[in-house]
């Protein structure tokens, strides 16, 4: 077992013990002293631990990595034995190197299979003068439907929102109209005998999540590259497009601006709490509370209602007690019986988005409420272009990009979710 499998196993072990212990007390009732003094060692060899890990992690991370990021895929990965490439990866560097003739018949019946009539008419029309990747010869084979399932997979993961977050996916790109009431503070009335009711005309809204068409940005390889045997093609290209375009997604669905880009679930939020005077950089337990409580219970009570935030606000929220001296971080572990336990905090569980804000004057640092009112909308799958025009033939390269339709916005009339503020000064 490696040393970072025998941490998390410690953790795992440590967290667990951390939870019994603390569950052992209503929250209304004060810890006794010596169980609160172990339940605080307990958490400060839990952190201690987590330091560890992240180290581990980053070295981990640094033997993966080198200033060229093309050379650290054959030599800290072991792409250089051609048996270890995939067999996409293959195809795709032998039709790179010689066309389709340079294709075994195994390879090239794999490749009229996956590129069907209507992605050849799709694709053709949306490139021209570049090489169409809707003509088999001319590159069809790197739009197969694996390359677009990965790349799905890698942005998912790549945000804190996108974990959270509602997922749609529709036919076009046309704006889509969600109908808004907030009747919260309607009520009847009483009235006397034979009298007239008094008017009470309702209002309704308009809430629009729009669509937006994001680029990877190109990626130009040299023939070079392509030809020799060592590189794994396929690695490097998923890694790079899915890296790029699940950073700007995950960005925007957080806090994008919602002119000319989606509106992000912090922007659409309302304030739910602002920190007192001198509280540019911290929080205390009363604002918690004063935020958790600023959501209408019908919110609160229905799952997926939870706090979103930056690990360095966890770092400030894990040092918070309650007015018993209890931690209201409980961490969380990643296997047991029955399974795991998320990280919570006052009993709701925490998503980490380093797409928030860390604690500073004015920042939006906290999230609570509903998350899964945060709607993302996709509109078509992810698809990668391979293209050799004369812009890259020039320069002896073949460029790729990859393109997908993306939307997002909070579909909430009743302020389901909030967020704390810092304070100005």
């Amino acid at each position: 077992m490696s040393k970072l499998a025998q941490l998390r196993e410690r953790r795992n072990a440590k967290a667990v013990e951390a939870r019994t212990l603390n569950d052992r007390y209503p929250a209304e009732q004060r810890m006794p002293a010596a169980e609160a003094s172990q339940l605080d060692a307990l958490l400060a060899e839990i952190e201690a631990i987590d330091g560890e890990i992240g180290r581990e992690t980053r070295l981990a991370q640094l033997a993966a990595e080198q200033t060229d990021m093309l050379l650290n895929r054959t030599r800290e990965q072991a792409t250089r034995d051609p048996s270890r490439h995939s067999d996409h990866s293959r195809a795709l560097k032998a039709f790179l190197a010689g066309g389709l003739a340079a294709l075994s018949d195994t390879q090239r019946a794999e490749h009229q299979m996956r590129v069907t009539p209507d992605i050849q008419q799709s694709m053709h029309s949306t490139l021209h003068a570049a090489m169409s990747t809707g003509v088999p010869a001319e590159g069809g084979y790197t739009v197969a439907t694996e390359y677009q399932r990965q790349l799905e997979t890698a942005m998912k993961d790549y945000g804190g929102i996108l974990q959270v977050a509602s997922m749609i996916q529709t036919g076009s790109g046309a704006v889509m109209n969600f109908p808004t009431a907030d009747a919260t503070s309607e009520e009847g009335e009483i009235i006397g005998e034979s009298t007239d009711v008094t008017g009470g005309d309702t209002q309704f809204g308009n809430a629009q999540l729009t669509v937006y068409k994001y680029s990877s940005k190109k990626i130009a390889l040299p023939w070079e590259l392509i030809q020799d045997s060592f590189i794994d093609i396929e690695l490097y290209i998923q890694e790079l497009l899915a890296l790029r375009l699940g950073r700007i997604l995950s960005k925007h669905c957080t806090i994008g601006s919602g002119a000319g880009q989606p509106r992000g679930i912090l922007t659409g939020s309302t304030l739910g709490k602002a920190g007192a005077t001198g509280q540019t950089v911290t929080v205390t337990y009363d604002d918690l509370v004063d935020l958790e409580h600023s959501v209408d219970p019908a919110y609160r009570r229905m799952p997926g209602t939870g706090w979103m935030f930056h690990d360095q606000t966890l770092k400030v929220v894990r040092k918070i007690k309650d007015s018993n001296a209890r931690p209201i971080f409980v961490p969380g572990y990643e296997s047991g019986s029955p399974g795991g336990a998320p990280d919570t905090l006052m009993g709701r569980p925490i998503t980490i988005s380093q797409e928030m804000p860390v604690m500073a004057a004015n920042a939006k640092s906290i999230l609570f409420g509903l998350l899964r009112k945060y709607m993302v909308r996709r509109v078509m799958d992810l698809t990668m272009f391979r293209m050799t025009d004369s812009a890259f033939t020039l320069k002896g390269q073949v460029g790729f990009v990859a393109f997908q339709r993306l939307g997002g916005n909070l579909i909430d009339a009743g302020g389901a979710v909030k967020h704390y503020a810092n304070s100005a000064t």
